[in-house]
């Protein structure tokens, strides 16, 4: 089996696709409208992993909680001046553990973003 995309319910697509473009690196491959008042974006990372932004025109209330997507990057020190570049918040982190270090951010809908430098 293998995880083809995971969808992000969104009231602020435009502002979404710019977060998972300029800060996480992924390619939009796909953007269209199924019906009246639903616009649906898909986005890429190199190893063909799909977000799906999805507007629909219904409320989607507060924060997501209980969700991360992980994200590795090659530096955790680059990635950290990236988001304070563009005033995003730090909420957790940088934590150092055995294998990793990790920080996390929130994209403009509350899901918790999490960028991850392996040590190898």
């Amino acid at each position: 089996m293998n995880c083809c995309w995971c969808t992000v319910t969104t009231e602020k697509l435009e502002e979404s696709v710019k977060f998972y473009q300029e800060i996480v690196g992924l390619t939009p491959v796909r953007r269209f409208s199924p019906a009246p008042g639903t616009e649906i974006v898909f986005l890429e990372d190199k190893n063909n992993f799909k977000i799906e932004l999805l507007q629909n025109g219904n409320a989607t209330g507060t924060a997501k909680e209980g969700i991360s997507l992980g994200f590795e990057v090659d530096s955790l020190t680059d990635m950290l001046k990236i988001v304070q570049s563009k005033n995003i918040s730090v909420v957790g982190g940088p934590v150092k553990v055995p294998d990793c270090s990790f920080f996390f951010v929130k994209d403009p809908n509350g899901v918790s973003i999490q960028f991850v430098e392996n040590r190898r």
